[in-house]
């Protein structure tokens, strides 16, 4: 007969088996072997990683730990690999940490693919380029993100050509999982090309003719289908600025026997005026107020008016312009505008009168030109309070001339560009016998270039040429003649700082060239600092080259980007700091 003590210690034994596991608490979740996207789609299936800070009873994480076998392997299998070897542990104890190791083994690789067109779009260029880029090709490895991407491309060109009745006739892959193979089976029928029919424009109010709007209608009834020609039609009603709201439908359900779409195009009218006011302060100019008024639509023939007062302590300015919509050649506009500007700075005194008759057109998207005839008549002098020499203080100039302005903008985002190019190209001259007091020719160019380093921070290199030929400097006013230093030009100098001087007085050069280059970085989503150098030089006929370094402060505000910079001039070393502040796009 078993002893007592025998009797219980089997006893207690037999209760210990009874009794339920203690729940555990689910720590981390660890995932090796793979990179960081493979690792990211992996833990994005895991049910154990929903479960993660809960405490489970050991039936559902013992589920978990079988079900997390399978949820890697189909998180891997878009990416390629379908025979991955995986090894799932956990700690003993409690919180619980799970490791998954993972070798994701030979990719599955693209054996064959079939891509073929039939129908009209079968020998249209920009499908044949669709085909051409799809991916993954025979020998690549089969990834999912990239065949849906190419299949999502393919439809969009389709439907960018006007094949509106395109689908699918085969739609197949086989995946061989021993031969590591992947077979791609894909057949489209484009059917009919549409092609674009008439316009009509609804305006709810009405404030233009119509026969207006249709002279930028770049096609004729019959046209095949493009997206292209709807965009551009898009894209020149937004720079008219006319309208708050712009829909253009093609509308299929009425198309005729010819698969032509007739085309309604609803426009929304924006406020017919525009009142702007705001203050401004400048080292050189101080205090000041901007009024403006201007007129989206004066007429039904789309005529636009414009008022503008600049009133600083030191400077007054004055813009009245007239625009009539252009569209015989490009988009664009004939202008007429008179301006009157009055400066009195510790350097010069100076009014200026001028009457500008300009044609401005849009070349293509990234491609602007305007060309002008201008007015000139510029009354100046040397501030008396900073000199005592004997000389006439008033002179005077009377110009003609035309000019011609380029500008070339090519960036991804033209209020904070990251990569890209901008330029502009001023070509002005006038002649005595035309009416102008001196024989010029001036070229002026500006460039901006921008080159983002890592998804907070950017290069940013600009310069600046100008070049006047001419053997009367003497008697060229102030606006034509070139300055440097102040904002935008070398920031260690102050405002027109740079260059030929008369006691201390800035007379304006014949030539001027600048650079500047600057590393910005953004701490978050809206601060940020630079650091930069510029250098360059205003002069007659050899340049006496000066350089600033400086840092800044960078803001993106509710209203744009806002710049503001500190900066030294080494090429005088006992001169005041300079501070500069810019609010507005790069370019």
């Amino acid at each position: 007969m078993p002893s007592l003590p025998r009797l219980l210690s089997a006893f207690a034994l037999a209760l210990a088996a009874a009794a339920p596991a203690a729940a555990q608490t689910l720590a981390r979740v660890e995932i090796v072997g793979l990179d960081e996207a493979m690792a990211r789609n992996v833990r994005e299936a895991l049910s154990l990683d929903d479960a993660l800070g809960r405490t489970l009873p050991p039936q559902r994480l013992e589920y978990l730990l079988r079900e997390a076998e399978a949820e890697t392997r189909t998180a891997l299998e878009p990416f390629g690999y379908y025979t991955p070897e995986i090894r799932i542990e956990h700690s003993a104890g409690d919180p619980v940490t799970v490791t998954i190791a993972v070798t994701p083994g030979r990719p599955v690789v693209v054996r064959q693919a079939r891509i073929t067109i039939a129908g009209e779009g079968a020998r249209d260029p920009e499908l044949e380029a669709a085909l051409a880029a799809f991916r993954p090709r025979p020998g690549e490895p089969f990834e999912h993100a990239r065949y849906e991407a190419s299949k999502a491309a393919v439809l969009r060109t389709f439907a960018r050509r006007g094949y509106f009745d395109a689908d699918f006739v085969q739609r197949r892959v086989e995946v061989t999982r021993a031969a590591h193979a992947a077979d791609i089976f894909l057949a489209w029928d484009s059917g009919p090309r549409h092609a674009l029919g008439a316009v009509r424009f609804v305006q709810q109010p009405r404030i233009l003719r119509d026969d207006l709007l249709e002279r930028l209608v770049r096609w004729t009834p019959g046209t095949p289908y493009d997206e292209a020609r709807v965009d551009a039609l898009r894209e020149s009603l937004q720079r008219l600025d006319y309208f708050s709201a712009i829909e253009i439908a093609p509308q299929p359900a009425q198309a005729s026997s010819g698969h032509v779409l007739p085309v309604e195009v609803a426009l929304v009218p924006a406020p017919r005026s525009i009142y702007s006011a705001g203050l401004s302060y400048g080292t050189d100019l101080g205090t000041g107020v901007r009024l403006g008024l201007e007129r989206r639509y004066v007429n039904d023939r789309g005529h636009k008016a414009l008022a503008q007062l600049d009133y600083a302590e030191r400077r007054q300015a004055l813009i009245l312009q007239y625009r009539v919509p252009a569209f015989a050649w490009v988009d664009g506009w004939y202008s007429g505008s008179l301006q009157y500007a009055d400066e009195q700075t510790e350097f010069t005194d100076a009014r200026r009168l001028e009457l500008v008759a300009s044609r401005s057109g849009q070349i293509n998207r990234r491609l602007s030109a305007a060309v002008s005839l201008h007015l000139l008549r510029e009354r100046w002098r040397l501030a008396r309070q900073r000199t005592t020499l004997p000389l006439d203080p008033d002179r005077y100039a009377s110009f003609v001339y035309p000019s011609l302005r380029a500008e070339y903008i090519a960036v991804d985002d033209r209020l904070a560009p990251r990569a890209g190019f901008g330029a502009s190209a001023l070509l002005r001259g006038g002649l005595q016998a035309a009416g102008s007091d001196a024989n010029f020719l001036q070229l002026h160019a500006t460039g901006s270039w921008f080159r983002g380093l890592d998804p907070r921070s950017r290069l940013i290199a600009r310069g600046e040429v100008g070049l006047t030929w001419t053997g009367e400097l003497v008697d060229m006013p102030p606006s034509l003649r070139f300055f440097a230093g102040g904002d935008r030009s070398i920031r260690g100098y102050a405002w027109r700082e740079v260059g030929p001087r008369l006691f201390d007085l800035a007379l304006g050069a014949r030539n001027v060239i600048t650079a500047s280059l600057e590393y910005e970085r953004y701490f978050d989503d809206r601060w940020g600092a630079a650091v930069f150098v510029d250098r360059g030089s205003a002069f007659d006929d050899r340049p006496d080259w000066h350089t600033g370094v400086g840092i800044g402060l960078r803001w993106r505000s509710p209203v744009g980007p806002v710049r503001v910079d500190v900066a030294h001039g080494l090429d005088a070393p006992d001169a005041a700091f300079q501070l500069h502040l810019n609010i507005g796009a790069d370019l």
